[in-house]
């Protein structure tokens, strides 16, 4: 059996040595085209480069242009509520002062004063719309807090 092994490998041996080595040919081989002949089209990179800074110019003065408006618009809005805040504080003041006119109506005090301020102060103190809206439903409350109903 171990005859057989060496037997075999004799023959691949023989049969090795009669690969012919491809080697050049006396002159060498031709030379291999490694260039690329593609057509050029589309933009040079100093062009791509040009477009690329004037589009971040031109968003940068569209940005800057837009915040100059922006501004503006805010401080116009700004303006207007600090006219118009006198005008909040009023109605806010006549609402406070419809709901302690109808609290004076239905408290039923026996030996206090009805109206008495709760603070020892001369100077006027908002009272908390809780402490207003004692004896009120939800919907009351909201109407007096805010100004508005709900509709269901």
């Amino acid at each position: 059996m171990g005859a057989s092994i060496c037997h075999g490998l004799q023959t691949a041996s023989k049969a090795a040595s009669k690969v012919k080595q491809d080697v050049p040919s006396p002159g060498g081989y031709n030379p291999i085209n490694d260039k690329q002949n593609l057509p050029r089209w589309g933009l040079s990179g100093y062009s791509k480069f040009a477009v690329g800074i004037g589009t971040l110019l031109f968003r940068y003065w569209s940005i800057v242009k837009w915040n100059r408006e922006h501004r503006c618009l805010q401080i116009k809005d700004v303006e207007a509520h600090i006219a118009l805040m006198p005008l909040f504080q009023a109605e806010k003041d006549w609402r406070v002062r419809q709901m302690l006119w109808e609290n004076l109506e239905e408290e039923d005090v026996p030996d206090g004063q009805v109206g008495e301020p709760v603070f020892h102060t001369r100077h006027w103190v908002t009272p908390v719309m809780d402490e207003l809206s004692g004896l009120r439903t939800n919907e009351e409350i909201l109407s007096a807090t805010y100004g508005f109903k709900w509709y269901r």
